[in-house]
């Protein structure tokens, strides 16, 4: 017996571009401040091990590392301490802005959605569906070559929506390519910035942990060498770059 495909969730919060433009902003300050105060702490225990190696220089080595274990453990716990109040307020942070991106992928699962609500409910693009109702495929072929060259959405909107209804072997032109180059860039700017969010968040947990641990997990740095390599894949431009066309109006 086949399985029934889950119904889409209709109670995903909206977040704008710019909405998710600040989202991204935040989370990198967020993560540098933590990944500085990582590396601080780190950087005052490898410091201290090397006064005490140089210290103890005349002790025999199993002397010398249990000595140095017991005092650098010491600084560590005192570290841990000291800055576990603003380490874990950033994490929460983090974790919040990861849950708040992740619930925007669903309204950033393509081009052709993206395309499809813009502009939606405006007059001209009211008058331009009554307009093409009737319009025969070379009148739509070229509409759409025009709405590219123009980098006119409100038009390119309703040309997908006028051709998502003829048969698909029919369509005069693909309304995912026509959805691609006219959104196609900041629907992977947003994707990759989802994606970044997310990193940083992970990347913020791992660094945390090998504080706490004194032990780096390599299964952790493999995860985020993965989600790096696969977010570098989509080879987009920063969203913090991205201008959206909302604020140009």
């Amino acid at each position: 017996m086949a399985k029934m495909k889950p119904r889409p969730t209709l109670t995903k919060p909206w977040r704008s571009v710019t909405d998710l433009r600040a989202s991204l902003s935040r989370a990198r300050e967020l993560g540098e401040q933590h990944t500085r105060l990582i590396a601080d702490m780190n950087g005052r225990v490898e410091s201290r091990r090397k006064e005490l190696d140089s210290t103890l220089s005349d002790l025999s080595t199993a002397q010398r590392m249990t000595l140095v274990g017991r005092a650098l453990g010491g600084l560590r716990a005192e570290l841990r301490r000291n800055s576990q109040d603003s380490r874990l307020a950033r994490l929460r942070d983090l974790d919040a802005l990861r849950r708040d991106v992740a619930d925007a992928r669903f309204h950033y699962q393509s081009p052709v959605q993206m395309l499809a609500r813009d502009s939606i409910g405006s007059e001209r693009r009211s008058r331009l569906m009554q307009q093409l109702e009737h319009s025969g495929d070379a009148e739509l072929a070229s509409l759409a070559a025009l709405a590219v060259s123009a980098k006119d959405r409100e038009l390119a909107a309703v040309l997908v929506s006028r051709v998502q209804r003829v048969p698909h072997a029919e369509r005069p032109f693909s309304p995912h390519e026509l959805a691609d180059l006219l959104v196609g860039e900041e629907h992977r700017a947003v994707t990759a910035a989802i994606m970044e969010v997310e990193e940083i968040a992970d990347r913020a947990m791992a660094e945390d942990r090998a504080f706490e641990t004194g032990r780096a997990s390599p299964e952790r740095a493999v995860g985020l060498a993965l989600k790096a390599r696969d977010r570098a894949a989509l080879e987009a431009a920063d969203l913090i770059d991205i201008t959206d066309p909302a604020e140009e109006n």
